[in-house]
């Protein structure tokens, strides 16, 4: 399908949309009434729908974004959820290491440059996948966490830059949520175990509850809040 816009519905570009967090946002998106670009490598589910073009993307690839804005007319949101993260210790290797980085770190920024002038024209906002590891450290997983913390301080830059534009810019820190990424810790009893005793809440998140918060940084109801990064971790890192 073509990534055309219906010019009288609002518009949302999100990466990663087929799978996890970023489809649990493109649900939402649509409830709300949203056309919603879904941009990606993989889904979970299948996407026909009159409301969602799904396009099978690179995010690393700086030419096929700026070919995709160019193609795609005014953008009112872009949610930045494409995402990888690297289990037996492949990220201490430099390539797995570069892969994550290039993914989760250059992703974001490539596809938030490519569609600024898109976003400008709607005075829109960007909504960035943080992380719970933006904040903390893994022993288990550097360049996650290396990405994830660089994620927030790009959010907090483009904030401070696209302002004058009118573009917000917020991100949202996911912790313990089920999902095809936290399936390892979910399915080992004894990481789970240690998890939970951690989180005051006490229980895995559903994406949904990320969604929820993705929503309110999108809407016009956080109209006066950009730069920040919102936990959904049920109490995680505050414990």
């Amino acid at each position: 399908m073509s990534p055309t816009n219906d010019s009288s519905r609002k518009t949302a570009v999100v990466t990663g949309g087929g799978t996890g967090l970023g489809l649990a946002c493109v649900k939402r998106l649509m409830r709300e009434g949203y056309q919603v670009h879904v941009l990606g490598k993989d889904t979970e589910e299948d996407l026909r729908d009159p409301s969602i073009t799904f396009t099978d993307f690179d995010v690393t690839n700086e030419a096929a974004a700026l070919d995709f804005a160019a193609s795609i007319g005014e953008v009112d949101t872009l949610v930045n959820a494409a995402g990888i993260i690297l289990h037996d210790r492949r990220e201490f290797s430099t390539e797995g290491f570069r892969r994550v980085v290039d993914v989760n770190l250059h992703g974001t920024q490539i596809m938030a440059s490519a569609l600024h002038a898109n976003l400008k024209a709607r005075k829109g906002s960007v909504l960035n996948f943080a992380s719970m590891w933006s904040v903390f450290g893994s022993g288990r997983n550097p360049a996650y966490s290396a990405s994830k913390g660089a994620v927030l301080q790009l959010t907090r830059s483009l904030a401070v830059a696209w302002a004058e534009d009118g573009i917000r810019v917020n991100a949202v820190a996911p912790g313990w949520i089920k999902t095809r990424m936290s399936v390892n810790a979910m399915t080992d009893p004894v990481r789970s175990e240690a998890i939970m005793r951690r989180v005051p809440l006490g229980y895995w998140g559903d994406p949904e509850d990320v969604a929820a918060a993705a929503w309110f940084l999108i809407s016009p109801e956080a109209r006066y809040i950009t730069g920040v990064m919102l936990p959904i971790d049920g109490g995680y890192s505050i414990a």
